[in-house]
């Protein structure tokens, strides 16, 4: 590690709200690769607290989550700009970019749809997995490093090994000095931990490297909640190129799935 420390924030939060749309990051964002980096999960949740924000609705909601990861997100203080891509009646495409040290880090988009009661043919398919307080303690902070991963409370299931595991995870610190963030944006700041969570291998020296480039979230259902369930598997292909598949749960079931492709680099 080569790069300066940034200047952080202090305090018991992810990010410190400078106004105008700019933010400074804490330890708690720290990343796991990279001791100057932000993690990829709590950036995205402030990104989906921009989105939800920008130009509110209350007929509509969120579906789709896509991100971008551009680069390494330097820790320290940076924007998030917001957009509208295309607006509409019943949908509409939102984006919002992280920009750091002068260039976007960062590009999110988002689908916000249009809601409508549609109980009387609600089904899902997929299983719910044992709640966590079925679960037992686990320590993130054994296998990663940085100050997000010690940020979380974790919980593991039964039956867990490398490429498969079902996980919960919630934190204590709020996204924002403010406080005032809802529950989507909060669990979204939590699902890129994901590709963590069951590592095919151990990270570090000697082994294999493999950040993702991307996070894909769909949800059929708006969770609820500060828990977040993560049952998970993942895959390693023979050239080079992973992929993280995930769903998503909170206490009361499966709400989604999210994707993650990777870059797998020999250390």
């Amino acid at each position: 590690m080569t790069a300066a420390l940034p200047e952080l924030a202090e305090g018991d939060f992810y990010y410190e709200s400078l106004g105008g749309g700019r933010f400074r990051s804490t330890i708690h964002a720290q990343g796991a690769w990279n001791e100057h980096e932000q993690h990829m999960a709590p950036a995205s949740g402030l990104m989906a607290d921009c989105l939800e924000r920008h130009n509110p609705r209350d007929d509509v909601r969120m579906a789709r989550l896509s991100y971008e990861i551009l680069g390494l997100i330097p820790g320290g203080e940076f924007e998030v700009v917001t957009t509208t891509l295309r607006p509409g009646r019943t949908i509409e495409l939102l984006q919002a970019e992280l920009v750091a040290d002068g260039r976007v880090a960062i590009r999110a988009t988002a689908w916000r749809m249009i809601t409508s009661d549609t109980a009387d043919v609600a089904a899902i398919e997929d299983a719910r997995i044992p709640g966590p307080h079925e679960c037992s303690p686990y320590d993130g902070a054994s296998v990663w490093p940085g100050g997000y991963i010690r940020s979380l409370e974790m919980r593991v299931a039964d039956g867990h090994r490398p490429g498969s595991g079902k996980v919960w995870l919630r934190t204590g610190h709020p996204l924002t000095n403010t406080a005032d963030s809802g529950d989507v944006a909060r669990l979204m700041g939590l699902v890129d931990t994901a590709n963590g969570i069951a590592a095919r291998v151990p990270p570090g020296r000697d082994s294999f490297a493999f950040p993702n480039l991307d996070l894909q979230i769909h949800m059929y259902r708006k969770p609820v909640g500060d828990w977040l369930g993560l049952d998970n598997a993942v895959s390693f292909g023979a050239d080079g190129i992973g992929l993280t598949s995930t769903v998503l749960h909170d206490l009361s079931g499966p709400f989604g799935r999210a994707e993650q492709i990777l870059t797998i680099r020999r250390t």
